[in-house]
């Protein structure tokens, strides 16, 4: 269940903790023409980045241009979590990287750390917008009869927009 508190008041807490729970998004790049394609998350928290073991010959890899942006979107499992997170992105092959997050499920998509058709896409993160709303039915049960009886919208939910722009993080609910 996410807390929608939290959402409101430390956003950026919440989604390191949502990211480390969730396997995997859908990550897309702007104006590629591509559909956006499933792929697992590494979070860089320090640096405020996204990390992708990727082929290098992949169509992903393949259509990026200097200056290309991402989007990444999360879902939490429970379905009551979403994020858009933005930034630019680049293909590179970080031997560093390789290293400090190689792991079994890594392992099963190349052959070895040494693959050489393994790079990594990297998303350095700008801007996330979340959505995070009740799992109550009750509470969704009730802002919608209000809903339907007043002029009054359903409250069943937070808006978050974090920016990463800047020396410190800025946070604007809606």
């Amino acid at each position: 269940m996410t807390d929608l508190s939290k959402t409101k008041e430390n956003p950026q807490e919440q989604l390191w903790k949502k990211l480390d729970e969730v396997n995997a998004g859908m990550l897309g790049v702007d104006g590629s023409g591509l559909h956006m394609q499933p792929m697992a998350q590494i979070l860089d928290q320090e640096r405020k980045r996204l990390i992708f073991f990727t082929q290098k010959d992949s169509e992903l890899v393949k259509t990026l241009k200097p200056g290309d942006r991402a989007h990444f979107c999360l879902i939490g499992s429970d379905h009551d979590y979403h994020a858009c997170l933005t930034g630019p992105i680049r293909a590179e092959r970080n031997e560093n990287l390789i290293e400090q997050h190689w792991n079994a499920v890594v392992a099963a998509w190349f052959d070895g750390k040494t693959d050489p058709n393994m790079t990594l896409l990297i998303v350095d993160l700008e801007n996330v917008k979340i959505w995070a709303s009740t799992d109550s039915s009750v509470k969704f049960g009730w802002e919608i009869l209000q809903a339907n009886l007043t002029d009054h919208h359903p409250e069943v939910g937070v808006t978050t927009e974090i920016s990463f722009l800047g020396d410190k993080p800025s946070v604007a609910a809606e």
